[in-house]
């Protein structure tokens, strides 16, 4: 199995996929350096090995600089908030998602519409498949490739 965090920051999934998917890549997805060279370190001294850490804007065009229908799951956590064209990245997490691959969005609830989000993602080709509990101050949605 493969997947990706699109603005992984220091890793908040990266590093439970990594550990839940011995056999599978992880692919960790940030802009920012610090963050990725925070999770760098904490990846050699926990020795996770199959992380592939990537700093890319993912907001451009191929962006992630993942190969088209490679990834089998695309986490895009407390992000989309803080992103100028939210409509990018939900194409680029189109374009590497394998058909039937899944995509889960967790955000702010003050900060980005549940809504807003899932009829972006909707109008983007992916359907809709369940909400997931994400505290009281986030939102989960999963969607389908």
């Amino acid at each position: 199995m493969a997947a990706a965090e699109f603005g992984c920051g220091s890793g908040g999934f990266t590093v439970p996929l990594a550990k839940k998917l011995d056999d599978g890549m992880v692919y960790a997805i940030d802009i920012l350096r610090e963050p990725l060279s925070a999770l760098s370190s904490h990846l050699r001294l926990a020795r996770i090995k199959n992380v592939r850490v990537i700093k890319s804007n993912l907001e451009k065009i191929r962006g992630s600089t993942l190969q088209d229908d490679s990834m089998d799951l695309v986490v895009i956590p407390n992000t989309l908030f803080q992103i100028e064209s939210k409509k990018s990245i939900i194409i680029e997490a189109k374009r590497v998602l394998k058909t039937g691959g899944i995509l889960a969005v967790m955000d702010w609830k003050e900060k980005v519409s549940e809504k807003e989000i899932k009829e972006l993602c909707e109008k983007n080709g992916f359907q809709f498949q369940k909400n997931i509990d994400a505290g009281s101050h986030h939102y989960g949605l999963v969607f389908l490739k």
